[in-house]
């Protein structure tokens, strides 16, 4: 299975993400978040797949999110212009991602990603 991993090499949970993949010998296409920002189409692909809502991908703890006033202002954003902000700006994405043709995991949290040993990767 091809998994591309989306991470921000200053994030520690990110790390701990990657700790957790390399320990498990799951191999994966590295990308950094902020250099290569998911695109449009990839976020919008991820949204229609169901399995978060387009918040979710939000990072709302960051920097970005807040400077932004994105608290007050992003319900009376549409769909698209909420993912024109994330394509254009990799620190307002939470993180990290990890994603194949079967699996989408928006942020690390161990339990969630122990599928991945299992045959519904």
């Amino acid at each position: 299975m091809e998994f591309t991993f989306f991470c921000y090499a200053r994030c520690s949970t990110c790390r701990k993400a990657k700790d957790y993949l390399d320990e498990k010998g799951i191999a994966y296409n590295y990308r950094e978040i902020t250099e290569q920002t998911p695109t449009v189409e990839e976020l919008t692909e991820w949204v229609g797949r169901g399995d978060y809502s387009l918040k979710a991908f939000f990072n709302t703890s960051g920097r970005s999110y807040r400077e932004l006033g994105l608290k007050d202002r992003l319900s009376a954003l549409s769909e698209a212009e909420q993912i024109q902000m994330l394509a254009a700006d990799g620190m307002l994405i939470k993180r990290p991602i990890l994603v194949s043709p079967s699996v989408l995991l928006v942020g690390f949290k161990a339990k969630e990603w122990e599928r991945l040993n299992g045959p519904a990767a």
